[in-house]
């Protein structure tokens, strides 16, 4: 991925200022591009934003780049965050993220209302997201008109379930495992794993 701060993916510039008309309302937070004196408040962002969720364990000791980063800023705070993958006419929402303490407040919603207006112009015609079982996050996809196309398995393995799924060579032993599985396979793996989400690929048409 192209460092979005330079404004270039494959070509397509991505940065520009908010372009909000007379007639729109302002948005809930300051949304910004993102830039590198925010990695440390978008970090704390992102950790608290996920710690109620299935996804409380995927923490980040670094931000990893992405072709579009916006965040909404409270004062110089980190309130909200959403990064996107753009590779072609599909792009993927890799992170959208709310802090706590400043949600149901329609931050996310104008973090993407920001992207979608970028992406179109850019000649994106997809746009998707992979998401978890959090009822929360359902619902905005679904409010956002995102509709879902496919589904699989995540498993999380202790050390003693791993020792009984994967096989261990030259000496190694499985203290622990991120798996996938198929769908078809959802109560044979809740049988047999206590950490067990299903992943959806949430996609919408621009």
């Amino acid at each position: 991925m192209v460092d979005a701060a330079r404004g270039r993916t494959g070509g397509l510039s991505l940065l520009g200022a908010p372009g909000r008309s007379r007639a729109e309302p302002r948005p809930p937070a300051d949304i910004r591009d993102y830039a590198p004196e925010h990695e440390q408040s978008w970090l704390r962002c992102r950790v608290l934003g996920f710690l109620a969720t299935s996804c409380h364990d995927d923490v980040w000791q670094a931000k990893r780049r992405a072709d579009l980063e916006l965040v909404a800023l409270d004062g110089d705070v980190v309130v909200g965050a959403l990064d996107v993958s753009v590779p072609g006419a599909e792009a993927t929402v890799e992170t959208v993220v709310v802090h706590p303490d400043h949600q149901r407040r329609g931050i996310a919603t104008a973090l993407l209302a920001e992207a979608l207006r970028r992406l179109e112009r850019c000649g994106v015609t997809t746009l998707d997201a992979w998401t978890r079982d959090d009822r929360p996050a359902l619902a905005w996809f679904a409010r956002n008109r995102f509709t879902e196309s496919s589904r699989y398995l995540q498993v999380y393995a202790n050390a003693d379930e791993a020792a009984t799924a994967v096989i261990a060579k030259h000496g190694l032993a499985a203290t622990g495992a991120f798996l996938h599985a198929r769908i078809e396979r959802e109560t044979e793996m809740r049988q047999r794993f206590e950490r067990v989400y299903v992943c959806r690929r949430m996609v919408r048409a621009l």
